[in-house]
């Protein structure tokens, strides 16, 4: 164990980046999809809600069956489940076999980035383990801004299958690479499943996994309805939004890595500090969206402290109840269960008359939500330990 990342954590979070690159890809994919399998555009929605309702559910299942397998080997079966259903998407001749492999790849996905994620803290002395958890973390963030753009790429030159193939090959590369480079863990790094369970007794625990909760949903209530909002409220073309959420893409890739370096000694503040900065950039954004600087401002400013906020989360879970695989593979459960919420409930708010920027103003809400959840928290900190009289 080092004070600097060892390139293990860089291959887990490459694992990370292959792993979800299908889940976004879908999304860029919807026309060809619902050509190929003769459904409307929304059915093929529902692909990317049981993707995400299979990480949420399927990820801790799985990583519980797998509690007694040395981490090392649980990555690379892992790895193996996923190259199953990615394999059996990319050869589905029906909706129904579509469905099928986009549950089996969102399980396998959630246990492999709660595993992967303990396995990098692991792997570090405990004072940069903030940092490992971004490396980690990183690929999803790299996975967003090119692994989406290069699939749909692929997508539409080459097929759908193609880009089915691809990330197939892109989690190959990923196994080869753990088998090659990540170390095993040690025995005493694997609890039982009974500790395992032990750990989610603690109330700092909860804590932590519901103002996970908020700070993603919060991000999701907004950025789930970033292209009609910049097109309809702040004028900008169909064809400038791809630019735009490339430049959004870019701000999550720097928020997480400025993050990374200060969550191992500022997990709790910079939780606070980005709450308010997401409370306000979502506020000015609804506020005054219609102007197009003003918008792209609001957009940088959500990049940068959204779901980058995550290594800083990891770093507040792995505190409260340590690294073991269902701990954090937990946490990606209810990473994802914000996100469906928060994606829910910006479109609810559309729905009901609000108008296009009501996403916007959820999503301030719930970050103001998040922000009251640390205060506990804020209020054990700052209260000294006991000391003894002095005789």
């Amino acid at each position: 164990m080092r004070s600097r990342i060892p390139l293990a954590v860089y291959v887990l979070g490459f694992g990370v980046f292959a792993l979800v690159t299908t889940e976004f890809m879908v999304s860029g994919l919807e026309p060809e999809l619902a050509g190929a399998f003769r459904v409307s555009v929304p059915e093929i929605g529902y692909l990317i809600s049981a993707y995400a309702a299979a990480m949420a559910l399927g990820g801790p299942l799985l990583t519980m069956a797998l509690v007694r397998v040395p981490r090392k080997r649980a990555l690379l079966v892992l790895v193996g489940t996923f190259l199953v259903g990615q394999v059996l998407g990319a050869v589905a001749t029906g909706y129904g076999v579509l469905a099928v492999a986009r549950v089996v790849t969102g399980a396998a996905a959630s246990a492999f980035f709660g595993t992967a994620v303990g396995v990098g803290m692991d792997l570090v002395r405990p004072e940069v383990r903030g940092r490992a958890a971004s490396v980690v973390l990183g690929g999803l963030m790299v996975g967003t801004v090119f692994g989406l753009p290069l699939a749909t790429v692929v997508g539409q030159h080459l097929g759908w299958r193609a880009s089915f193939w691809g990330d197939a090959l892109l989690a190959l590369v990923a196994a080869v690479a753990t088998v090659a480079v990540v170390p095993r863990v040690s025995a005493g790094a694997a609890p039982g499943l009974r500790a395992e369970l032990a750990a989610f007794r603690s109330g700092r625990l909860w804590a932590a996994y519901l103002t996970s909760m908020l700070i993603i949903g919060a991000t999701f209530a907004a950025f789930s309805y970033f292209t009609p909002i910049l097109t309809g409220v702040s004028g900008f073309s169909p064809g400038t939004v791809p630019i735009l959420l490339v430049v959004y893409g870019a701000a999550t890739v720097v928020g997480n890595n400025v993050v990374g370096r200060l969550a191992d000694r500022y997990a709790i503040p910079v939780q606070v500090g980005g709450l308010v900065a997401l409370a306000l950039a979502l506020v000015v954004f609804g506020a005054f969206g219609s102007d197009a600087v003003v918008a792209v401002v609001s957009l940088v400013v959500v990049g940068l402290v959204g779901i980058t906020m995550n290594p800083a989360m990891a770093t507040r879970v792995q505190r409260a109840a340590g690294t073991a695989p269902l701990v954090s593979t937990a946490h990606v459960s209810m990473v994802n269960i914000g996100l469906m919420f928060g994606a829910w409930a910006g479109g609810a708010g559309i729905s009901l008359g609000f108008g296009l920027t009501a996403p916007l103003w959820i999503g301030a809400v719930l970050a103001v939500v998040g922000l009251a959840s640390l205060v506990p928290e804020l209020v054990r900190t700052s209260v000294p330990e006991p000391v003894a009289a002095v005789r």
